[in-house]
């Protein structure tokens, strides 16, 4: 299979080898195709026939169950080595649509363009924005600054997050500044586009942080990720 990291049942972490025990298909194959479909803009058809070209007979049913199993525990592997982001940061949402309606991802990257997290909610209110806040500093500590377009409900969420805080998070609402957020969201939109839309909200989650996590790995926000290691490579170290 390539360049595929070679990596023995035997050797794998006490969770990830479970899931993948019940997995009947080589370990290769099972992991290149998750990483495949969350790295590049494809489809569980297209990672059919590519697979049946290798000569390997993969229904994208079997390809969907891999990536739902398999993802969270990479996401949870991921954030124990994530890299610290910076404590001023740029926050926005963008739309996702899932069983024909949309739903909101919430995401904010730091000055330096590094992703500090994300958060998938099916409204677009105070409630939504505040969770996603309380997560984002939760898992990477407390901003000093946080920037928010001109939207009332991120802006009443800060609010209130604010108000038992002795020392306030900085709010600053500024279109223009979020721009880099803006442009980011563009490389989690085109690896969505050949999905046509999920399904239910939980698969639309689970495959939206394969989604970022891949990206964030690709951005070097894995720790010792090193300049010689490829984004491949680092995939395949979280399960190690």
């Amino acid at each position: 299979m390539g360049k595929t990291k070679k990596i023995a049942r035997a050797t794998l972490p006490l969770g990830i080898g479970k899931v993948l025990k019940r997995l009947h298909y080589p370990l290769d194959v099972i992991l290149l195709c998750v990483r495949w479909y969350v790295a590049y803009s494809l489809s569980l058809r297209n990672l059919e026939e590519m697979m049946a070209e290798r000569g390997f007979e993969v229904d994208h049913s079997s390809v969907h169950r891999w990536v739902i199993k398999l993802v969270p525990l990479f996401e949870k592997a991921f954030r124990r080595h994530k890299r610290p982001v910076g404590r001023s940061c740029r926050m926005d949402e963008t739309y996702v649509k899932v069983k024909g309606q949309w739903k909101f991802l919430y995401r904010a990257v730091d000055k330096e363009g590094n992703t500090v997290d994300f958060l998938l909610r099916a409204h677009r209110d105070k409630a939504a924005a505040r969770r996603y806040f309380e997560k984002a500093i939760d898992q990477n500590g407390e901003p000093e600054t946080i920037t928010v377009d001109k939207s009332g409900a991120n802006l009443a969420a800060l609010e209130a997050l604010n108000a038992g805080r002795a020392t306030p998070i900085r709010i600053r609402q500024n279109k223009y500044l979020n721009n880099l957020v803006e442009q980011d969201h563009r490389a989690i939109k085109r690896i969505i586009k050949p999905m046509m839309g999920f399904k239910n909200f939980r698969c639309a989650r689970i495959i939206l942080s394969g989604i970022e996590t891949m990206h964030m790995i690709r951005k070097g926000q894995l720790k010792d990720g090193g300049v010689a290691r490829t984004a491949a490579t680092q995939f395949y170290s979280l399960m190690a």
